[in-house]
């Protein structure tokens, strides 16, 4: 807990049995309120070894609903904890969880709602073994959705994420993509919403077990991203309406 708010870190998971324990293990509970695992119907041993770490709320999906489905059940969940601030960490432990700490004190000291760990600032995603191909993909997409939504991210497609409670209330992300676009919806509902956000520089690594989705799954996100940006921005010019930007009415999950 920070400044009297409670902190909730979530972890989208999808056969994380090798690298859970690692990310687990780097959590600061001094800060850490609760920790919550959502198994997508994982093939291997990642609820067990959730079990066997000692995660108090754990949820399994018996059938997969895939990225955007699996983050759902995190925010709902986090919101029934009455968390203030949520923590969206990938359990593959391609992020540092040592983050955790400077990403929520920006938020608990009101400085900003939203809080994205970089990989672009700085020099760290190729050294750290990011593809080529995602490296390039990830400049020109951001680019693009910066020149439509007229900010200036230094990228858009981190998993590494950190939202007050009062963004994940007014933002409508039931309507989001059970797919990997969903991210991207999400930040263009937030900047849609009025709200700022906040980067922090973020190194990271690539290896065997870590989650990374292939070229043909890439193309669809990247063309996914783009429909994000033009109906963004066909809204603001009130030349079209779209459920992903309507307002919860009523602020509940």
């Amino acid at each position: 807990m920070i400044n009297g708010k409670k902190v909730v870190v979530v972890m989208p998971a999808y056969n994380a049995e090798k690298t859970l324990e690692n990310t687990y293990r780097e959590i600061q509970f001094d800060i850490v309120d609760d920790v919550i695992i959502v198994d997508d119907a994982s093939r291997d041993r990642t609820i067990e070894k959730a079990h066997e770490l000692g995660i108090k709320h754990i949820i399994k999906h018996e059938e997969n609903k895939g990225y955007g489905g699996n983050q759902k059940s995190c925010y709902d969940y986090a919101l029934k904890l009455d968390a203030d601030i949520v923590v969206m960490l990938h359990p593959d432990y391609q992020y540092t969880p040592k983050l955790i700490p400077s990403m929520v004190y920006i938020i608990a000291n009101d400085v900003y709602q939203v809080v994205l760990a970089s990989r672009i600032l700085g020099r760290g995603a190729l050294r750290g073994g990011m593809p080529y191909y995602k490296y390039l993909f990830n400049r020109l997409l951001s680019l693009f959705q910066n020149i439509l939504m007229k900010q200036k991210l230094s990228e858009y497609h981190t998993g590494y994420r950190a939202f007050s409670k009062e963004v994940l209330q007014s933002i409508n992300y039931h309507v989001n993509s059970d797919d990997f676009v969903f991210d991207n919806q999400m930040l263009a509902q937030i900047f849609f919403q009025g709200y700022e956000i906040a980067e922090l520089t973020c190194p990271t690594k690539y290896f065997t077990e870590a989650s990374s989705i292939n070229f043909r799954r890439s193309t669809k996100y990247g063309f996914g991203v783009i429909n994000t940006s033009l109906k963004y921005r066909l809204q603001k010019m009130h030349l079209g309406r779209y459920k992903i930007f309507e307002k919860k009415s009523d602020g509940n999950v």
